[in-house]
């Protein structure tokens, strides 16, 4: 097959030999129509004058090529025998006019899509895309549409920026077009400060950093303290001889006006750890309510570990740490959450621990009398009370309900003389912090004989009997009296 130029010329040539040269008639056919014919003499289609040449060999020359001429081509010829051949010609428009049309060319990293299509003159164009000197191949946020004449790419990166050219070609011609580039935004990103910061500073420490990052188009940058954006704007920052109040998280934040994306890089400023104390919300902690330690220190404070009789504190169901384990919460006390609580708060530079003692108060409870249940007259009974408590309870006894006058201790002793020494012993434990109360009985029965007759008096004789001892001490009284005042 052969290719030709619209306007141009092309030959068919044949693969005769000189010796096989010598032919006594030869024909030329484009598609079933004569173009030409010789037999003695040269025979041409009027179409075809001055386009036409017949060559040595049987070979063809054709001239002032057109798109019409594109098709199938015969020679005949008659030697000492009947040759023929057969071939194609394709006539093209060159290709020229090689132009990129874009919809945008300033764009955003991962935001923005963009599409160009490529136009040109000539006839059969194939298209292919160039970034720079690679070819662009299809892909996920690559589509080639229109028979490639249209690039389109999806979610941009910083790397489809270009030049991006379409280089088109045919089977006789090939033109490219001029670079478009675009302008991606990017980041920003990567935002470092240097030279590279210590992780945390010290009070009286001289800060001088730079602060860049990677950004398209350049970064503007804000130093921030404690997320205050300071008086300082651009890329550097100085603090001479910082002091208690300069300490916290410093921060450089990198913003890009055209992504409105930030970056920030941070780092810190402390002071050290002082003050450090635990105080409970009462003094008077009682079993059963609640009640807060809390922790506290002055200072750059990073964490609080709480711990209870030297060992790191295991939280039990009625236990809970707010405010970022500042406070230790006890929603129900119970008396063996008795211990000595210690806080330690610490930053990098420094550390400091306070301890509490917590003494719960509680009882009283399991109130028990030890003593004899059965006693002679005549002898002492001893009763010993005892009840868990804290603080230590106080006690008082009762006989048969009736209290028993001087016995405010936990140890009671009474001598046994009547029968009516026997019944219910009762201790009662009293604990006035807690403002509780719990009793136990020790039922005594007595045997033997009375060493003490005891008078079968009713109340009402007992009565008169005293009455009549008055009368006779007021009679003696007034007799005496009267011989006084005689004499």
């Amino acid at each position: 097959p052969l290719n030709g130029t619209v306007g141009g010329t092309i030959v068919f040539t044949t693969t005769l030999t000189p010796a096989e040269s010598q032919f006594s008639s030869i024909e030329w056919k484009f598609g079933q129509k004569r173009i030409f014919f010789g037999y003695g003499t040269n025979t041409t289609a009027p179409e075809y004058e001055d386009r036409i040449t017949l060559m040595s060999a049987g070979s063809l020359e054709l001239r002032n090529l057109s798109l019409t001429d594109s098709g199938q081509y015969t020679v005949n010829m008659v030697t000492n025998t009947f040759l023929n051949g057969t071939t194609r010609l394709d006539v093209y428009v060159p290709i020229s006019n090689v132009t990129i049309n874009d919809n945008d060319t300033d764009l955003v990293e991962f935001n923005s899509s963009v599409r160009l299509s490529c136009s040109s003159s000539g006839s059969s164009p194939s298209f292919r895309w160039l970034n720079s000197s690679s070819e662009v191949t299809a892909s996920d946020r690559v589509q080639l549409n229109d028979g490639g004449s249209t690039l389109t790419i999806v979610n941009v990166t910083r790397y489809d920026q270009g030049p991006f050219r379409c280089h088109v070609a045919n089977p006789v011609s090939n033109g490219t077009s001029g670079p478009v580039n675009f302008i991606i935004s990017y980041g920003p990103e990567n935002t470092i400060l240097s030279p590279l910061p210590q992780e945390h500073y010290e009070e009286g420490s001289d800060i001088i950093l730079s602060c860049s990052a990677v950004s398209q188009p350049p970064a503007q940058l804000y130093w921030f303290m404690n997320g205050k954006q300071l008086n300082e704007t651009g890329p550097d920052l100085k603090l001479l001889n910082i002091q208690t109040n300069q300490s916290g998280n410093y921060s450089c934040r990198a913003f890009n006006p055209n992504t409105l994306r930030y970056d920030t890089s941070q780092f810190s400023v402390l002071s050290v750890i002082s003050g450090t104390s635990v105080t409970p919300s009462t003094n008077l902690p009682i079993e059963g309510n609640s009640v807060n330690l809390t922790c506290e220190a002055a200072g750059s404070v990073f964490s609080r570990m709480w711990m209870k009789d030297g060992s790191a504190l295991n939280l039990s169901d009625n236990m809970n740490l707010y405010e970022q384990n500042s406070v230790l919460s006890f929603n129900t006390l119970d008396k063996r959450d008795s211990g000595e609580y210690s806080c330690r708060v610490s930053n990098p530079i420094s550390a400091e621990v306070a301890q509490y003692t917590l003494a719960v108060n509680y009882g009283p409870e399991n109130v028990q009398i030890k003593g004899p249940a059965e006693i002679q007259f005549g002898q002492t009974l001893t009763l010993s009370c005892s009840a868990e408590s804290r603080p230590s309870a106080s006690y008082n006894w009762t006989l048969n309900g009736t209290l028993i006058e001087g016995q405010n201790s936990s140890l009671l002793t009474k001598a046994i003389r009547y029968p009516e020494d026997s019944g219910n012993y009762t201790c009662h434990a009293v604990n006035f912090v807690t403002d509780r109360s719990l009793a136990a009985t020790r039922r005594l029965s007595i045997t033997g004989k009375l060493l003490f007759k005891t008078s079968s008096c009713s109340a009402g004789c007992i009565a008169g009997i005293v009455i009549a001892c008055i009368v006779v001490i007021v009679a003696a009284a007034a007799i005496s009296y009267y011989i006084c005042k005689t004499k």
